[in-house]
């Protein structure tokens, strides 16, 4: 395969996640867009500098288009645990972590992170408090 074919796909993966927004609920606004998800917390890059430690509820809209995926929305309970200038000037790298998961949370992002692979590895040192 040549270097542009594989270049092309990756970054069609990467737009797929990319296009994940999550809204912080108190009040509604934009946080970012999905980069990375576990079980435990999620990886949200955004434009702006976030408060660290606060407690919110998040609404992770997925994208419509995602086959065998019948509940498009997410809405739980989260702490902002982290928020870190990313490589780019432009962005922040914020780091969630889940505050409690219902099961049908759970089901879906099982699916997701089953089915879609994402850019960045999150370890438990991401969800301590700062």
């Amino acid at each position: 395969m040549s270097d542009d074919f594989n270049n092309r796909r990756i970054e069609r993966r990467r737009k797929l996640m990319t296009f994940t927004p999550v809204y912080d609920l108190h009040p509604r606004l934009l946080l970012g867009y999905l980069g990375d998800m576990t079980l435990r917390g999620a990886l949200i890059i955004g434009t702006n500098l976030v408060t660290i430690n606060k407690q919110t509820d998040l609404e992770i809209d997925f994208p419509s288009d995602l086959p065998d995926v019948s509940v498009l929305k997410a809405v739980l309970p989260a702490r902002i645990a982290w928020c870190r200038q990313d490589e780019s000037p432009d962005y922040f790298n914020i780091g969630i972590e889940f505050s409690e998961i219902s099961p049908e949370n759970a089901e879906l992002f099982e699916h997701i992170l089953e089915r879609y692979h994402f850019r960045y590895v999150l370890s438990d040192s991401d969800f301590d408090s700062k």
